[in-house]
């Protein structure tokens, strides 16, 4: 039994108890603290030993009914009355196998939460007096916990209304908001604790923040390949983030390492548990940069008891929609094009293209565009069957304005559909006369001829007249032969294949001009003729660029009709300084009844389409006033303050990062004379690293080209593994990535391959070093040939050490 394994633990190991005032506490408050940690680890031992009682139980019930289902069921379908009853016993008997099911479904997920309690039971306490009443002590964990008599609180989950005094007050006057209203008293103390294995190995009181004891024992660890909870060291103002239910878009501004996907994870975590009544995870998306993010993410909400939200990149749902029809481009490959094709003719026009048209200039463009196919323009397919025509593209076309023109383009496209399978109706009934059709039907197999004798024996149709017999026969498989024929037809006309959509994204860019009609020609890029050449040139080959997929999607779904998801109820769009105007108003529509959480960095816009996006501000312009709200986290937790005083030097405005007081060693930036010496000191100084017993060590290049040649040169001495796009996971070692794939994720140390001037020159390619080397925890190594990047110039010197020889 586990109450009778765990007994009383005894703690022998060295503890630090710290007082408010910076004292050490009193041996015996320690013992006291531990002792209570006993009797609740007891108390978690005794309910594992009833639940794992209760879950099998449940599971030998739900083995015996699944084994005697069809016993318990009473079968008869001899009639109408008989089946219903039939019917209705299957029903009940599968209710009570899914009610069983759920129940140790639960059951299951409340022991793995057990187990989670039994470890560390709690990390935080308050002593809340409310306004006339005694002092009660409240206990913070992952999870809440009641006694033996399911009376009181032994612990009290981390979301609960009293918890959130915790992170958002100092011991004194202080309120929370409970569902009767606001609670108003004095908090008498505060105080955090390190329990690992039922053991207490720290406790602190502190003040308004998660002391910095905790967080330096928190932040001073490895960096994992899965990222971890948060809830023992969240801080004031993700607090407001995560319990914030006011807004409908939530605008989180983070430096990078400031905690804003951490609070976004516990935010979707407190929604679940606030809304445990009506919100499901299923109606929960993230968005995210990649699927190795997505993986990095996902264990957060297990940790915390939760299920997971669902997780997909917007690359996904491009994919999904488009990627029958076309060979899409990702944002990857767009990226990899605009940092290394710099030398290729047309590039300038394609990187101008990028930004028009994911502009909301663009975008509204393409609304006057629908707006006047109302009334002309439209471009339909012929309808073919067998190399004949049955409805000719004018033909379909002159239907289509022959209706309603007061109805929306989608309304008239559902009634167009609607005529034309009417009208297919009576081309397969003429259909059955041809030759053709006698030709199939001697082609037939036995069971075809058998379904026919079936079908009219069904319908009393068999006389004594075998002639006539013979007949009804022929037309029967007359009809089935050319219903098996026309049932492709008639699939395309209702999913509205008849629409050449492609035709008439096309039409916006085949004579330059034209798109002159639906926008100011001042506000068209300078190589409006060229880039109108180059996307006709990829659509002509079946290809989409990324920066046209979401306007051509657009464009679909404005004549269609959206294809709207009302169930989901929260978005959250993480790295969202990467989407661009158009993306942000296409997922408000996608998502039409869903509060919106988006949580982004400026300084990592390292995106073509990003330098057109003012901040946020397109995001918050989609809604009203008053139903957005933003928050600013300046604070960095990440990196050592030495790399975040080397890297807030990178950027305009980076002053304002403030780093955590976790020291480290300084960055260090080292030249090379040529490629063979640079190789050769990234290898030296990974091993450096792995003797240094670090985890996770990230070689991060700039482009996936640049990552293939370093993995080439690197890999035949040294074990590690390349990041591509396709890239699900990663895993502890040496890995060597491109600059972009490494958002949104950390390292213990980062190496940056190659910081040379001809790497790293553009103030395009500002935002992308910053990135980069804003990935490392613990160490940063810099490394160039010849001359380095202008951008370490401008970072006051005394942040780093040069290795070596240097340019500087």
């Amino acid at each position: 039994m586990i109450s009778q394994e765990i007994g009383i633990v005894k703690c022998f190991a060295r503890y630090i108890f710290m007082t408010r005032s910076g004292d050490m506490g009193t041996n015996q408050e320690w013992q006291e603290e531990q002792q209570r940690v006993e009797r609740v680890v007891d108390q978690i031992g005794k309910q594992i030993d009833t639940l794992q009682q209760y879950a099998g139980e449940i599971k030998a019930e739900v083995v015996d009914i699944r084994k005697n289902f069809w016993d318990d069921v009473t079968v008869n379908f001899d009639d109408a009355h008989e089946a219903a009853e039939t019917y209705a016993s299957m029903k009940q008997q599968a209710e009570v196998l899914s009610e069983r099911e759920r129940s140790h479904r639960h059951a299951k997920e409340r022991l793995t939460t057990l187990g989670r309690l039994l470890q560390s039971p709690y990390f935080g306490r308050i002593d809340f007096a409310e306004a006339g009443e005694k002092t009660e002590r409240i206990y913070l964990g992952i999870a809440s916990l009641l006694d033996e008599d399911e009376e009181d609180f032994l612990i009290y989950d981390w979301r609960a209304p009293i918890s959130s005094l915790y992170y958002d007050y100092p011991p004194g006057p202080a309120q929370y908001e409970a569902p009767g209203g606001t609670i108003t008293g004095m908090m008498e103390l505060k105080r955090q604790y390190v329990i690992r294995n039922s053991c207490i190995r720290s406790m602190f009181d502190t003040g308004i923040t998660i002391g910095d004891e905790l967080l330096q024992e928190v932040l001073g660890k490895q960096a994992n390949t899965q990222m971890k909870s948060i809830v023992a060291t969240i801080q004031k103002e993700q607090n407001r983030i995560i319990r914030n239910e006011r807004s409908r878009l939530l605008i989180v501004q983070g430096a990078a390492g400031s905690g804003k996907t951490s609070a976004a994870l516990q935010r979707v975590a407190y929604l679940l548990y606030r809304y445990r009544e009506t919100l499901q995870a299923e109606q929960i998306v993230l968005f995210s940069p990649n699927p190795m993010f997505n993986s990095y993410v996902s264990t957060v909400l297990p940790e915390l008891g939760e299920k997971n939200m669902q997780q997909t990149t917007f690359q996904e749902y491009l994919e999904r929609r488009l990627g029958k029809s076309f060979h899409l481009e990702d944002t990857f490959a767009q990226m990899e094009y605009a940092l290394s094709a710099m030398d290729e003719l047309g590039y300038a026009a394609r990187i101008e293209g990028i930004r028009y048209k994911a502009g909301s200039g663009f975008m509204e463009a393409i609304e006057r565009y629908v707006s006047v196919l109302g009334k002309e323009g439209m471009i339909f397919k012929d309808i073919k069957f067998r190399g004949e025509v049955l409805f000719s593209a004018e033909y379909i076309k002159e239907q289509f304005y022959a209706l309603d023109s007061t109805l929306r383009i989608s309304n008239r496209i559902k009634l167009l559909a609607d005529k034309l399978l009417e009208e297919l109706k009576e081309r397969a009934r003429l259909e059955q006369m041809k030759p053709w059709v006698e030709d199939e039907i001697e082609l037939l197999d036995k069971e075809a001829y058998l379904e026919a004798y079936k079908n009219l024996k069904k319908k009393n149709r068999y006389t004594e007249n075998t002639f006539d017999d013979f007949e009804r026969e022929r037309k029967l498989l007359a009809k089935m032969v050319v219903q098996k024929y026309f049932k492709p037809l008639q699939k395309r006309v209702k999913q509205h294949r008849f629409l050449d959509m492609l035709a008439m994204y096309r039409q916006l860019f085949t004579n330059p001009q034209y798109i002159t009609r639906f926008t100011l020609h001042d506000e068209l890029p300078e190589r409006w003729t060229d880039i109108c050449i180059q996307t006709i040139e990829r659509l002509e080959r079946s290809e989409l660029a990324y920066e046209d997929a979401t306007p051509y999607l657009y464009l679909q779904e404005q004549l269609e009709g959206f294809q709207a998801n009302t169930l989901v109820r929260h978005v959250f769009i993480d790295e969202a300084q990467d989407y661009s105007p158009f993306q942000f108003a296409f997922i408000k529509r996608l998502f039409p009844r869903s509060k919106v959480t988006a949580l982004g960095d400026l300084n990592q816009s390292i995106y073509v389409h990003a330098s057109i996006n003012d901040g946020l501000s397109a995001l918050s312009s989609l809604y009203e006033e008053g139903e957005s709200e933003a928050f600013v986290l300046t604070r960095s937790y990440r990196s050592t303050r030495q790399i975040v005083e080397f890297t807030r030097g990178l950027i305009d405005g980076g002053e304002e990062i403030e780093p955590f007081n976790r020291d480290g060693d300084k960055p260090t930036v080292t030249q090379a004379s040529d490629m063979t010496e640079l190789i050769r000191s990234v290898a030296d100084r990974i091993r450096i690293l792995q003797a240094a017993g670090h985890q996770t060590i990230a070689v991060i290049c700039k482009t996936a080209k640049e990552s293939q040649d370093a993995y080439k040169a690197l890999s035949a001495s040294i074990p590690l593994r390349l990041i591509g796009k396709e890239t699900s996971s990663y895993e502890t070692g040496v890995l060597i990535i491109p600059s972009y794939l490494a958002k949104g994720v950390e390292f213990d140390a980062v190496i940056i391959y190659n910081a040379s001037k001809t790497q790293y020159g553009r103030e395009s390619e500002r935002k992308l070093f910053y990135t980069a080397c804003t990935r490392a925890m613990h160490e940063l190594h810099i490394h160039f040939v010849e001359e380095m990047s202008p951008f370490i110039y401008r970072v006051p010197s005394e942040t780093y050490s040069v290795v070596g020889k240097s340019s500087n």
